[in-house]
């Protein structure tokens, strides 16, 4: 089968290219490169997968790639995904993730794909929810442009669904983690404490460390797309993938610090709450669960484990 994964070098991108490439699928990347890196794709180009360094925000680059590859599924990750830069710049987050998704829509549509396969977020768009885990039905009030955008994305893949028969499923993740996560970036609080632990440096937690969060292993990420992938036509819509369960900051590092064997244990630093975080975030998987046949299956301490073995 021919896939175009954007966002193909990113962290979650480039292990949905490795497990394309695994099963025997032509794959072709497009990634500006401006977060995602080459080396995250050095087996899959080796195995015969090609990067083409286009901006999702190209319109007119991004429909000439995919009238050159003519994908049958098409896994849309390429996303500015800061928070921060989100409130910072509200129109360049939308100009990715807004107007950069209609531009993946509209090739996909034009060179007769099949299924687009949408990254959304979970915590992000249900904001300060009424309910946990919070069903995809919650109401949508996202406290960042980041959020919003994103759901703006999902809006605009339930219309090409209805207005041009374009099957399209957005997955809401909780809080992915796991290898290749950039310990240096802002996106991923479990890598950045790798970093930190491995550095003998003290990770910063930004409030007071209660606030909750879904995190889910990106080996099951995934799984939840390719499953989303080869899906009946009539399945689409959002889908949380997450795992149902609600875990503190703090309670992460506790786990990180007792899995890795540091010897005193690690004292973190404790810096202001960030703008535009949400305090609780936990989601509910029975749709995906009924219509994917999906769930969870790496605990976090296993997740822990895998991620302190690549380093």
């Amino acid at each position: 089968m021919d896939c175009l994964v954007t966002g193909g070098a990113g962290f979650i991108g480039s292990h949905i290219v490795d497990a394309l490439v695994a099963r025997g699928d032509r794959v072709a990347v497009l990634d500006n490169l401006s977060t995602g890196r080459r080396s995250n794709l050095t087996a899959a180009l080796e195995r015969g997968a090609s990067l083409h360094e286009v901006d999702v925000r190209n319109a007119e680059a991004v429909g000439s790639l995919f009238a050159d590859v003519r994908p049958e599924v098409v896994f849309h990750l390429a996303a500015q995904m800061d928070v921060r830069v989100s409130v910072d710049d509200p129109a360049g987050d939308a100009q990715s993730n807004v107007l950069g998704t209609i531009a993946v829509l509209e090739a996909a549509r034009t060179c007769g794909a099949r299924r687009v396969v949408n990254t959304s977020t979970g915590g992000g768009l249900y904001g300060d929810a009424p309910v946990f885990p919070t069903p995809e039905e919650a109401p949508i009030r996202p406290l960042a442009p980041y959020g919003q955008g994103k759901y703006a994305a999902e809006g605009y893949c339930g219309l090409y669904t209805r207005l041009h028969g374009l099957p399209t499923v957005s997955l809401r993740y909780g809080n992915v983690y796991g290898p290749r996560q950039d310990v240096h970036g802002e996106a991923g609080v479990i890598a950045i404490f790798c970093g930190r632990l491995m550095s003998g440096a003290r990770p910063t937690i930004f409030g007071d460390g209660s606030q909750t969060r879904d995190w889910v292993d990106v080996s099951d990420v995934v799984r939840a797309n390719l499953l989303a992938a080869g899906a009946d036509a009539g399945v689409t819509g959002p889908l949380n993938i997450g795992t149902g369960l609600e875990i503190p900051v703090i309670d992460v590092l506790g786990t990180l610090v007792r899995v890795s064997g540091a010897d005193g244990g690690v004292e973190p630093e404790f810096a202001p709450a960030r703008p535009g975080e949400v305090q609780r975030s936990c989601l509910d998987v029975a749709r995906a669960r009924d219509v994917l046949g999906w769930e969870a299956q790496v605990g976090l301490e296993d997740g822990l484990r895998g991620i302190l073995a690549t380093l």
